[in-house]
């Protein structure tokens, strides 16, 4: 057998599955020689800056203030935010100098600061600014995108989204924040309350929702506000993702400046819509690593503990275990892929109305699939899982933030009806257009 002619190279720790397969000789049609580089160089920065403090930033509820302006330097933001990437206000990294960007570039990213394992790092060092500043970039006014973008692609300044309230989930149109003009024109005088916002303890600004008209969603706007008098946060103690800094924050009467309306007033609902397909996608490509490192680690940990004189690995229903995990989560960074792939190709418009509901049937796969691999990577370690801390430290951590990724940017409920409705809506329209062609254009 000629073994000289198949493609050998791998990268990584070479445990089966423990990466994408094109980390480990399979071939795709989706990358080509600066993704390659790009993962190497941003493998070698992970377990540098990151990897190696998880459990002790994690422990401590905060992400030292030094580590958000290395992120900016090394020019990691930019590619944060959403294809296409603000090169124009914030640094690249030197090694995709001269590249076209594409998704991918950003996929790799999040998907190798995502091995950590830990969802409080990953919201902890990008949550906020992933989806608070994207609203910024696409409708912001020049002078509002020269004036907030700059520091938060830097590190200087943080950002973090504010919709969500005490009332208000998943259904935004029902946001009570209010936002009202003074007299003399020249302010907003804000008053409400957010709830369960990344980042919010630490941030600068607030990417806020709030309610400038009529009721529903013909009635809300979107404003930077910035932290000054009447804005107050404070910690809110959750299960899991400790160092993101989830944030209860309360608006007393705080004067915003009319320039920090983010587009139009009246009309941000649409703003935050076209904003849920790339947090979504994020939250995926996050999620999916998440399941395959709880299986890497039931792996590795079945390789090396013996019981009843055999390894575990060498009993089959260990093996079967692995083999379902890594079934689950090669299936889903399938669907990732071609999400990406498409989202690359669409432009803005067409990708929010045909990638909407399969992101969002995505999403509750990414989320089942790693709540299945955070059970059954537990049941591997056994008694190490439930231990902060040792060898089981990622497991443990992970089983705590299985909801912290099944709720946010959208219930499982919630997406799996918008994913009908929006694919059902999708298949009238073409339906529509089919039946509106001359018979001739058709033939």
């Amino acid at each position: 057998m000629d073994l000289s002619r198949w493609k050998m190279d791998l990268f990584g720790d070479g445990n089966p599955f423990g990466d994408p397969s094109w980390y480990q000789g399979q071939y795709s049609p989706f990358y080509n020689e600066s993704h390659i580089e790009w993962r190497k160089w941003i493998r070698e920065k992970m377990e540098e800056h990151i990897i190696p403090n998880c459990h002790e930033w994690d422990e401590k509820k905060e992400i030292p203030k030094e580590v958000y302006k290395i992120i900016g330097e090394m020019g990691l933001n930019t590619l944060a935010c959403g294809h296409p990437y603000p090169t124009n206000y914030g640094k690249i990294p030197d090694i995709l100098k001269g590249v076209e960007i594409d998704v991918f570039h950003e996929f790799i990213l999040t998907d190798e600061l995502s091995r950590c394992g830990s969802g409080g790092v990953c919201w902890g060092v990008s949550g906020g600014l992933t989806i608070g500043l994207p609203p910024v970039l696409r409708f912001g006014s020049k002078e509002l995108k020269d004036r907030i973008i700059p520091p938060c692609l830097s590190g200087e300044k943080m950002i973090c989204l504010a919709i969500t309230e005490p009332t208000a989930g998943s259904d935004v149109a029902q946001i009570r924040c209010s936002a009202k003009k003074s007299e003399c024109g020249k302010y907003y005088i804000v008053n409400g309350e957010k709830k369960w916002i990344t980042n919010g303890i630490w941030a600068d600004y607030f990417t806020t929702a709030v309610r400038t008209g009529q009721k529903g969603a013909k009635g809300i706007s979107f404003l930077v506000i910035p932290r000054v008098a009447g804005v107050k946060t404070r910690r809110m103690d959750c299960s899991g993702v400790w160092c993101s800094g989830t944030t209860y924050i309360t608006f007393d009467d705080v004067k915003v400046p009319v320039e920090n309306l983010i587009g139009k007033e009246n009309k941000a609902f649409k703003y935050i819509m076209s904003n849920f397909n790339h947090e979504r996608l994020a939250i995926c490509v996050m999620t999916n690593r998440f399941a395959r490192t709880c299986m890497e680690e039931a792996l590795r940990f079945a390789n090396k503990r013996k019981t009843f004189g055999k390894t575990l690995v060498q009993h089959p229903v260990i093996r079967w275990k692995i083999a379902e995990m890594a079934r689950m989560t090669e299936a889903t960074h399938a669907w990732i892929e071609m999400l990406c792939y498409n989202m690359q190709k669409m432009q803005k418009l067409e990708a929010d109305l045909k990638l909407g509901g399969l992101t969002a049937l995505c999403k509750v796969q990414c989320t089942k699939t790693f709540e299945y691999c955070a059970r059954e990577a537990a049941q591997v370690l056994g008694g190490l899982s439930y231990t902060r801390g040792g060898q089981g430290e990622k497991i443990e951590r992970l089983n705590r933030e299985v909801r912290a990724m099944a709720v946010p940017g959208g219930s499982e409920e919630i997406m799996l009806d918008l994913g009908i409705r929006q694919q059902k809506k999708i298949a009238e329209m073409a339906q529509k257009m089919l039946a509106d062609q001359p018979q001739q254009a058709r033939m």
